[in-house]
């Protein structure tokens, strides 16, 4: 039987690359956002786990009064935290998410993000997820937990190869409130370059439903163009082209200003929509950004 070499290689630089996304989240995780992430994310409620002697410093409410009677010494209830949540990521695999003006694409960004996020809840014994879609639902990856189950869905963002290029949230929003019964944290990660008609909408139903969280991903050039003179660009989703004079200052200054617009909408969509959210860009740190988001989120919801 005849092996395909070139087969053969892509599944090496598969496994390569997220192994090497495995060791840096892991560190990073183990390093600073666990902890974070466990403070954050609370889970359901207490459960009772033991009765044990009482010791001075105990609560006093704490005391079993019943095994204490049997006992003729006091005792006191331990409780546990119902820990295990179901985190959900949904991951925008549009082709605006190729593109990149540094060594790392939007969708490699996101992938990175997703992966911190995947390895931290699967460190605090919590299930992952995922819906990656375009402006159809590609796939969708079950939450489960362990090891094996986050390398796969590593392996899905960075990875897989969409039908489609378009973008369409309201569809996939949808989607996880059909198939996610329960209540999860739902992370939305998405360079958002979409209509925002009906958005709003889906953003109040999700949010209502679950604890939606919008990572929007975004790159420089998206807000200001370099001066290279005359380009052809072309608009991933669509594949319609485009003469750009970026030596025109003007035409620098509009593009900036229409980028600017756009994001400022989204930032109104996501506080009137109640929608906690985050901005990365690529070439950018981001775990100092989501350490004081998450720090940000633990106050203000003591």
């Amino acid at each position: 039987m005849k092996i395909d070499t070139r087969e053969k290689d892509r599944t090496r630089e598969i496994l390569k690359k997220v192994r090497q996304i495995e060791i840096r989240t892991n560190r990073l995780v183990n390093d600073a956002l666990a902890g974070e992430y466990h403070s954050v994310f609370k889970g359901r409620g207490m459960d009772f786990d033991e009765v044990r002697e009482y010791t001075p410093g105990d609560e006093v409410r704490m005391i079993d009064w019943n095994v204490t009677a049997r006992h003729g010494t006091p005792f006191v209830k331990k409780f546990t935290e119902e820990r295990e949540l179901t985190i959900m990521l949904m991951v925008d695999l549009s082709a605006s998410g190729n593109f990149g003006s540094n060594v790392q694409s939007k969708r490699e960004l996101a992938a990175e993000v997703a992966s911190v996020l995947a390895f931290s809840a699967i460190r605090n014994r919590d299930k992952v997820g995922a819906v990656l879609f375009t402006d159809q639902i590609e796939a969708y990856i079950p939450p489960q937990k362990g090891r094996a189950h986050v390398l796969r869905v590593v392996r899905e963002i960075l990875f897989f190869e969409p039908r489609n290029n378009g973008t369409n949230i309201p569809l996939a929003l949808d989607f996880i409130n059909q198939v996610q019964k329960r209540r999860a944290v739902v992370f939305l990660l998405s360079d958002f370059i979409a209509p925002t008609e009906s958005l709003q909408t889906a953003l109040r139903l999700t949010n209502k439903r679950h604890d939606l969280i919008a990572l929007h991903i975004s790159d420089r050039y998206e807000h200001e163009l370099p001066d290279l003179g005359l380009l052809t660009v072309e608009d991933a989703e669509t594949g319609e082209q485009y003469e750009i004079n970026t030596a025109d200052r003007s035409v620098r200054g509009a593009f900036s200003a229409m980028n600017n617009d756009h994001l400022e909408q989204l930032r109104h969509l996501m506080r009137s929509s109640g929608v906690e959210s985050l901005e990365l860009a690529t070439g950018q740190p981001y775990v100092p950004a989501l350490l004081n988001f998450f720090s940000s989120r633990g106050k203000r919801r003591r």
